[in-house]
């Protein structure tokens, strides 16, 4: 209450005031509190106790909303206790430096070994991989190596670098535009179809030339959690092969889809059963379960990564590669992604996710039964996310829903599709690990209920127009 009725200068004296009748460090932080602001701009001049400290913080991230009910995220909120407990006990770990936590680093090369042969890389091969942030970073470094690549085979072949591009669909992560203007690559975007939200291979074949470095693709979309038809694409892309000798690689964006499809889809070909598929990206820390920021790439063959790109380093101690465009980061999530694969297993895996997908399609059955929505991605679901519009009889926006939606603290991004389907705006629901049957069913109840109310307040604001136009009518005759 003094905040709102004091100046500052009269708060400042009566801190001094204040501050004159203690000495204990913990009075004087609640003093502060409670009638300053936390800084802000500058250092405080004077030590505030650290369960002060703790207090402040914890009370104004109280603010945020809540990760259980944030169903825009595919980021994992929760983990094991003994998942936990290794993460905070190697928290303090620098993963880049080899030569003080050796086994840290024989445990990402665990991981990646691990994650190539769930993506089937050949026996004959030798994958490699490196970890990183996320998957924007194993992104950026997988599209770099294959610039680096074809940049070299043109050089070998007497022929112009200047004029590299790449292919990708308007479904991507933004990370894939950040590439082609970071590392100065035409990007060739393919927009979207009205009802089709993937890559068209007509298209993909359209836009190839010489100079294409890669074709992006993406399994399990931010959008709609469809996936982009990786293996028509590739079949085309040995056609283009075998007629122009062109050998142009494909990188998987598998942020997503990377631990779902694997262990509901076992038979879906994406992976490196595919010739041209030559690197692919995962996220630990979505449905590895890991917290974030935990990625991986993996490279199908140790030839696809170029020697020009790794550099050795030795003022941490001893020689070290590293294939990072980040240097120093945490162990802690390569650790605990490790104690998920052998803590989970296969069989663990594939629970985890047919319980979800199992959630996910019961979820969207009771939305599709309401009338009220309808589902965009109910044929083509590879991931535990539900798509959706509004019918077109209800008289509001998903926007509209999804601020009401807010209000009773579930998070639902609304957004507009992109280019060429822009008109649609549309919702999703990512279901995780976090969400119970019964918190589904609280979900729906809250969805229909928060349609119901915008409904009675259209029929509000219209019925109170009407009023008024009937008063403004009924003057007319006084």
């Amino acid at each position: 209450m003094l905040s709102r009725v004091l100046s500052d200068e009269e708060l400042e004296e009566l801190m001094v005031e204040l501050e004159e009748l203690t000495d204990d460090p913990v009075t004087r932080s609640l003093l502060a509190f409670y009638v300053k602001r936390s800084p802000q701009y500058e250092i405080p001049d004077k030590s505030i106790s650290s369960e002060m400290v703790y207090y402040m913080i914890d009370n104004e991230l109280k603010l945020d909303g809540n990760p259980a009910l944030n169903l825009a995220s595919f980021v994992t909120t929760e983990m094991d206790d003994y998942a936990n407990k290794l993460f905070m006990e190697n928290a303090g770990k620098n993963f880049i430096d080899q030569d003080e936590y050796p086994y840290s680093n024989l445990i990402q090369d665990r991981v990646i070994n691990i994650l190539a042969r769930l993506y089937h890389a050949p026996t004959d091969e030798e994958p490699v991989g490196t970890s990183a942030i996320g998957s924007s970073e194993s992104i950026l470094l997988g599209l770099l190596a294959h610039k680096w690549n074809w940049k070299k085979k043109r050089e070998s072949e007497g022929k112009s670098t200047d004029n590299p591009n790449i292919i990708f669909g308007e479904d991507v992560h933004v990370v894939w535009k950040k590439f082609a203007r970071y590392f100065d690559v035409e990007p060739r975007i393919l927009p979207m179809d009205h009802d089709n939200f993937v890559l068209d291979v007509d298209q993909v074949r359209e836009n190839l030339d010489e100079n294409t470095i890669c074709v992006g693709t993406v399994v399990g979309t931010t959008f709609t959690g469809d996936m982009d038809p990786v293996e028509e694409i590739n079949q085309m892309l040995e056609e283009v092969k075998e007629e122009k000798g062109w050998d142009i690689p494909i990188h998987v964006d598998a942020a997503s889809g990377g631990f779902v499809v694997p262990f509901i889809l076992p038979d879906l070909k994406w992976d490196f059963r595919l010739s041209q598929v030559k690197t692919i990206n995962v996220s630990g820390h979505k449905y590895g379960l890991v917290y974030p920021g935990a990625g991986f790439l993996i490279f199908r063959d140790n030839g696809d990564l170029p020697d020009d790109l790794i550099f050795e380093v030795n003022y941490l101690g001893g020689v070290m590669p590293t294939y990072n465009l980040n240097f120093s980061k945490g162990a802690s999530t390569v650790i605990t992604q490790y104690f998920n694969l052998l803590n989970l297993g296969r069989e663990g895996y594939e629970a985890l996710m047919h319980v979800l997908m199992v959630n996910t399609n019961y979820l969207a059955n009771m939305m599709e039964k309401s009338g009220k929505f309808k589902i965009i991605n109910k044929e083509s679901k590879v991931l535990p996310l539900v798509a959706f519009e509004l019918d077109e009889s209800l008289p509001f926006d998903v926007f509209s829903l999804s601020d009401r939606m807010r209000q009773r603290g579930w998070i639902i991004p609304a957004y507009t599709l992109p280019k060429n389907a822009e008109d649609r705006a549309i919702m999703r629901i990512v279901i995780r690990l976090t969400l119970s049957r019964e918190q589904i069913n609280i979900l729906y109840n809250d969805l229909i209920d928060a349609c119901e109310s915008l409904e009675r307040d259209i029929e509000t604001v219209l019925g109170e127009a009407k009023k008024e136009k009937r008063i403004e009518k009924s003057r007319q005759y006084l």
